[in-house]
């Protein structure tokens, strides 16, 4: 049965499996975790929703900023944040985002601009504990800026 917090509209924050952000972490060296809180963070440094990572600049000469924003009607926001940091700041920013190739934040802010990495196979997303759920209900992509895209 599939778990019905992934299901809910209300949850709209999906915590990173660990294995899969330390894969990542190996190959990008991330410094700062711009949507967490103080539970899920994956990095000594982060915003949560009390400091507003939209908000706030995201430039680290330092290494890569990691970004799993909350998957609700805001995220295009995210993404588009993400875009103008990675240009002003030639900081390398990686999304972990549901595959959506249909919205207007994917066709204005990722196709063409960035690296895209389809994941495969459905992720296994945590709640703040660490406790995986059931297979997400959606598809999920890697974009990584890299400032020069």
């Amino acid at each position: 049965m599939l778990n019905a917090a992934l299901l809910n509209s209300k949850n709209m924050n999906w915590c990173t499996p660990i294995d899969f952000f330390n894969r990542l972490d190996a190959e990008f060296h991330f410094v700062l975790d711009v949507a967490a809180t103080d539970a899920t963070a994956k990095c000594k440094n982060y915003f949560t929703p009390e400091t507003d990572g939209l908000t706030q600049s995201w430039e680290r000469s330092d290494g890569a900023v990691f970004c799993n924003p909350p998957y609700g009607r805001e995220i295009g926001k995210w993404v588009k944040k993400a875009y103008e940091e990675s240009r002003k700041h030639d900081t390398t920013i990686v999304l972990l985002i549901p595959a959506r190739t249909d919205t207007t934040y994917f066709h204005d802010y990722i196709y063409k601009r960035a690296e895209i990495r389809f994941v495969r196979g459905r992720l296994k997303f945590t709640d703040e504990n660490g406790v995986a759920g059931d297979a997400a209900p959606f598809p999920s992509m890697v974009v990584i800026y890299n400032g020069r895209c």
